[in-house]
């Protein structure tokens, strides 16, 4: 044994727990698989670790956060938490721009002023960031632009399909563009 074992290169030790293991399942660590299994289906696949370990402790199984990690990790699951949003820091500070609407959003004509917003939407696997430009006096779209990164070229885009769109208009006033999540 000694001999295969250095041919192999496994520790003899380990050969002699090996040997030594049961041949039964531990009849505990199923029933805890199973539970861990059933209670990851019943949230749909969003409870993680510590809600798997206080579900199944209120339930009657005995089982803290670390057992139940490594029970989901030999089942192969993962909770699918949405991710938080969060703005990646610039590197530059960006210039004040002066409110010349000051809330006045009374609008007598088409083209005269048009204001934009970006928000972020989840698509399942990523954000993506949605630019629309709209005109005060219909208060409708007149631009929008999606991206996955909320730079100026997405603002811009967007700018730039209003202006097409309008047929090319001049001296509109433009409202800035807000970053922050809103209903659309």
């Amino acid at each position: 044994m000694a001999i295969l074992c250095h041919v192999f290169g496994v520790h003899r030790s380990s050969y002699k727990y090996w040997k030594s293991r049961p041949d039964e399942p531990d009849i505990r660590r199923t029933a805890l698989r199973s539970q861990v299994q059933e209670l990851h289906s019943i949230s749909h696949g969003s409870a993680g670790a510590r809600s798997i370990a206080t579900m199944a402790t209120l339930k009657g199984f005995r089982m803290g956060r670390w057992l139940a990690g490594k029970l989901m990790k030999e089942l192969g699951l993962v909770s699918c938490q949405q991710p938080t949003h969060r703005y990646k820091r610039g590197g530059q500070e960006h210039i004040a721009i002066p409110n010349h609407l000051d809330r006045q959003f009374a609008v007598i004509e088409p083209n005269q002023v048009w204001c934009g917003d970006v928000t972020y939407i989840w698509t399942g696997k990523r954000w993506a960031y949605l630019a629309v430009v709209l005109d005060l006096f219909a208060r409708k779209p007149v631009g929008w632009a999606m991206s996955f990164s909320p730079d100026s070229k997405l603002t811009m885009k967007a700018l730039e399909m209003a202006w097409e769109r309008r047929g090319k208009p001049g001296g509109v006033n433009r409202h800035r563009f807000n970053r922050h999540p809103g209903v659309i």
